[in-house]
C-alpha cells in the first residue's frame, strides 16, 4: 500500500512521536512505508510523514547506478534495508555540513544542513529486538534527518539562524502551496 505523504503545514510533522510497543504489525508497515518511499523516490521516511505518530523510519542504502544505463526501479538498488524503531542517538563525532531534502517538502533542498560525522544509535527492530549501528557519513546524515522526524524537528531547523531565515525568504510560496495541500489532504482524509 502507498499512502499520501504528509507535507509541510501537517500538524503531525511538529509532534514528537509516540514510542512503538506494540510490534505485531511492524513488518508489514515498514514493507508499506519502503513502498511509499520508492513511489517518492526517497532514502528514508518516518511514521509520522505517513500521518502516524510512531517512532519508526525505514532507510535503504542504495547500490551506485552504472553511468549510461537506463534508469533503474530503486527497488533494484537496495544494498541494505533499516527498519527502525524507538532509536536513540547515543554517541555523535564529527561535524559536516551537507546536501538534504524531504519527502515532505518535496523539491526543496539545503546545502548547509550540519550534522555529526558519525553516530552510533540503539534502537529495536521490526519485531522488537534490540540493536545497535554505528554509521558514518551519508547513511549518519540519513538516520539523524529520520530520528529528527520523530521528534518533530525538520531538515531546515538545522540551519544556524541567519541560513534558516534566507531558506524560509527564499522558499515562501513553496511553503504556503505545501501548507495549502496539506490542510486540503487533512480535510479529505477526515471525510473519507
Amino acid at each position: 500500500m502507498v499512502y499520501p505523504i504528509r507535507l509541510y503545514g501537517d500538524p503531525i510533522l511538529r509532534r514528537k512521536a509516540r514510542p512503538v510497543e506494540d510490534f505485531s504489525g511492524i513488518k508489514r508497515l515498514a514493507e508499506d512505508m519502503l513502498e511509499t518511499m520508492f513511489e517518492a523516490r526517497g532514502v528514508g521516511l518516518a511514521a509520522p510523514q505517513i500521518g502516524l505518530s510512531q517512532r519508526l523510519f525505514v532507510a535503504v542504502e542504495y547500490a551506485d547506478e552504472p553511468e549510461g544505463e537506463e534508469e533503474k526501479p530503486l527497488r533494484e538498488l537496495v544494498r541494505r534495508v533499516y527498519v527502525v524503531a524507538n532509536p536513540v542517538i547515543t554517541y555523535r563525532e564529527g561535524l559536516l555540513e551537507g546536501t538534504e531534502g524531504c519527502l515532505s517538502l518535496p523539491g526543496l533542498y539545503s546545502e548547509e544542513v550540519p550534522r555529526a560525522e558519525r553516530i552510533r544509535v540503539e534502537y529495536q527492530d521490526e519485531e522488537g529486538h534490540k540493536r545497535v549501528l554505528e554509521l558514518e557519513g551519508y547513511m549518519a546524515r540519513v538516520f539523524q534527518h529520520e530520528i529528527d522526524h520523530l521528534d518533530g524537528i525538520l531538515f531546515f531547523e538545522r540551519l544556524p539562524k541567519p541560513k534558516r531565515e534566507a531558506f524560509l525568504e527564499a522558499n515562501r510560496a513553496e511553503l504556503v502551496r505545501f501548507q495549502k495541500e496539506a490542510r486540503a489532504l487533512l480535510k479529505e482524509l477526515s471525510q473519507g
